[in-house]
């Protein structure tokens, strides 16, 4: 994957001065303001500064500004991402294996707000929240604005929002730009003190509803148009920070909850070429997302990372950043990547683990391993995942089987979920693995068969 594109150097150039941003700011605070970007169904395919096929000028700004992951992984639908980097634990740990397990989901969980409380912080949640159980105020937020379901925009999709408890009616007003307004008010009461915001985007969730922006009305249009209106909010949001003078107290996270979903999978390529998988699979499309820190005159500008990172990383990292310690007696999952933040080495995490109901790998940097034993070659990842036949003689191949296979065995998630599920999710996935199980085993196809 190339690590500069013509647009993204001039982005650089133009938006940032890059030689004064690379040196650390002199009265850089000791904890940053973080806002946590979540936006929804975006994949790499949908950021400019990846390859993607759209442009996102004032996203692709902030990596021009920052540091920029290449191999983050989310769980491949919503809901238990969300619940992965709000806790910083594994599915099987917390329950919360499929959008439908919010009941099963333990509610004695310890969320970010939670962690960052005793370091002083004031925290709001902004937006999608439906798949998880309880209402944000529960789990530590001081304030919150919520809607329901997903992929909100109009009234007439949701009539109605709730905020800190209260219903409040949306009438003929745009749902993200009532998002925004929220969370300017808030950071504007609390810029004297460290916040955190949790922002969970409408966009890019279907239903596609025209924008204030929208021209056309075409229907085709409307993907486009939803991209170029989430990139316009993240640059509102930068330009109401500098407003504030607050922009060098704050770090800027911005990622997708899971890979691109059906429908634009296939619009939203990297360098013109289809990635393995979307949204719901257990592939490089599923869970392979943007991740962007930008925090100025601390993390480097400009900067390209081929660091495995995780939705697990994230409360690990807010929690050092932000100077206040993990919670006791609790197993957290995540790596901290405070250290590659601010520019330096650190200790980068050796693989990732990813689940979706009673399904799960463990991926390094160039192989994957799934619960069935199924093994991949990833070097021509994300657009090819070569399946690896289980006889292989290769001794790359063998060394990673049982590399992977023990992490799984430390892992064991099928002994600690304490939900058996049968979710469309898990008989998708069995049927995959069926499917594979049944192949001649001299056959090595071009792609996995998972991505068919």
């Amino acid at each position: 994957m190339k690590a500069n594109f013509l647009s993204f150097l001039a982005t650089a150039a133009l938006g940032f001065g890059l030689v004064s941003i690379n040196a650390p700011a002199a009265d850089a605070p000791a904890k940053p303001n973080i806002i946590f970007i979540l936006s929804d169904d975006v994949g790499m395919g949908n950021i400019g500064c990846y390859g993607g096929a759209f442009k996102t000028p004032n996203i692709d700004a902030l990596a021009a500004g920052g540091t920029r992951f290449e191999h983050c992984f989310a769980n491949p639908l919503c809901g238990p991402s969300r619940a992965t980097c709000l806790t910083g634990r594994y599915l099987f740990r917390t329950g919360m294996l499929t959008n439908q397990s919010a009941r099963e989901m333990h509610t004695n969980e310890i969320m970010v707000p939670k962690v960052l409380k005793p370091a002083g912080y004031v925290t709001a949640q902004v937006g999608k929240w439906n798949q998880l159980p309880l209402q944000p105020s529960e789990w530590g937020f001081d304030e919150y604005l919520r809607f329901q379901g997903s992929g909100k925009y109009w009234a007439s999709q949701e009539k109605n929002y709730t905020q800190n408890g209260k219903t409040v009616e949306l009438g003929d007003r745009y749902l993200p730009d009532v998002m925004h307004e929220f969370l300017i008010d808030f950071i504007t009461r609390h810029k004297d003190q460290p916040f955190y915001v949790h922002y969970a985007m409408s966009q890019m969730h279907t239903q596609m509803m025209g924008t204030p922006d929208t021209t056309t009305g075409r229907k085709g249009d409307l993907y486009a148009e939803n991209n170029a209106y989430m990139d316009k909010l993240v640059g509102r949001l930068v330009a109401e920070l500098e407003k504030l003078h607050l922009r060098e107290k704050t770090l800027l996270v911005f990622t997708g909850d899971n890979g691109t979903a059906r429908g634009a999978a296939a619009e939203a390529t990297v360098e013109d070429k289809a990635i393995s998988g979307k949204k719901g699979d257990l592939l490089e499309g599923g869970s392979l997302v943007p991740l962007i820190f930008n925090w100025p005159g601390v993390t480097p500008a400009g900067k390209v990372l081929k660091d495995l990172t995780d939705f697990t990383d994230f409360l690990p990292t807010f929690a050092e950043l932000g100077g206040t310690k993990l919670p006791e007696g609790v197993t957290i999952d995540g790596h901290s990547c405070a250290a590659q933040v601010k520019g330096e080495k650190g200790t980068p995490r050796e693989w990732i683990y990813m689940q979706l109901g009673q399904q799960w790998y463990v991926r390094d940097a160039g192989w994957k391993l799934t619960g069935t034993g199924a093994l991949f070659d990833m070097s021509g990842a994300p657009f090819v995942e070569k399946v690896v036949a289980s006889d292989s003689s290769d001794e790359a191949a063998k060394s990673a089987r049982v590399r992977l296979q023990a992490v799984l065995d430390q892992l064991n998630p099928s002994g600690m979920s304490k939900v058996v599920s049968n979710t469309k999710a898990d008989r998708k996935a069995k049927r995959r693995e069926n499917k594979e199980k049944r192949k001649p085993k001299a056959a090595e196809p071009a792609t996995s068969p998972e991505a068919k």
